[in-house]
């Protein structure tokens, strides 16, 4: 079966997640939450330092990165 990449944007509380969800699980397929990828890189880069005033050091940030 040929597998393809699904992306639902919307405005925020009506129902991207929840139908991403059934979705996902009606063809067999991983859900991914984005946006939850994005905060959690947020958070790592501001408890480490590599975000100040505006400024995002993205080799820093690959560097500290755990594999």
């Amino acid at each position: 079966m040929h597998k393809i990449t699904i992306a639902i944007d919307g405005y925020s509380s009506t129902g991207k997640s929840t139908i991403a969800k059934q979705i996902a699980k009606h063809l067999g397929y991983v859900y991914v939450d984005s946006g939850a990828m994005y905060r959690a890189v947020t958070l790592f880069a501001l408890q480490e330092n590599i975000i100040g005033d505006g400024f995002f050091d993205v080799e820093m940030l690959i560097a500290k990165l755990p594999e």
